[in-house]
């Protein structure tokens, strides 16, 4: 029997033209960058579950807005799913700390990155530029999990 999705907030967060991304590979063993967020918490809504995230994840604390962007992606060989609602975001207070420690030491790299440095990336969603430095919503319909 196939598993529910798992529900997952994430940040588009533009400041200074330059997107937040984290490589949440600990131990670094994995290239792909993405926006900052994570796993929904029963009882919280998806802005409180993403503002919780990116202080964790970030040491920031931020302010949500709307929504811009659906995206999932799934394993077929595991079973897992997963749909992230992307909100456009900006910081409330704080900078980036190169020391900063994600408690649950799951993001390892946080960094500000331009547009023409997000060539040079893998990243996912595919669409994360175009959404970040465009308007609008997107929507990136299933594939497959990268690692």
């Amino acid at each position: 029997m196939p598993k529910s999705p798992r529900l997952a907030a994430r940040a588009v967060l533009l400041h200074e033209d330059r997107l937040l991304l984290v490589n949440a590979w600990p131990g670094g063993k994995s290239d792909l960058w993405c926006a900052p967020g994570g796993g929904i918490e029963p009882g919280s809504s998806l802005p409180e579950n993403l503002a919780r995230e990116l202080r964790e994840e970030t040491g920031l604390e931020i302010t949500v807005g709307p929504p811009c962007l659906v995206n999932e992606f799934h394993d077929p060989a595991s079973g897992f799913h997963q749909v992230e609602i992307f909100f456009r975001c900006r910081i409330a207070s704080g900078t980036l700390d190169a020391d900063w420690q994600d408690p649950e030491g799951v993001v390892t790299e946080r960094r500000f990155v331009t547009r023409a440095e997000m060539e040079g990336l893998r990243f996912k969603p595919s669409s994360l530029a175009h959404v970040a430095w465009g308007r609008g919503f997107g929507y990136d319909p299933l594939e497959l999990i990268q690692h």
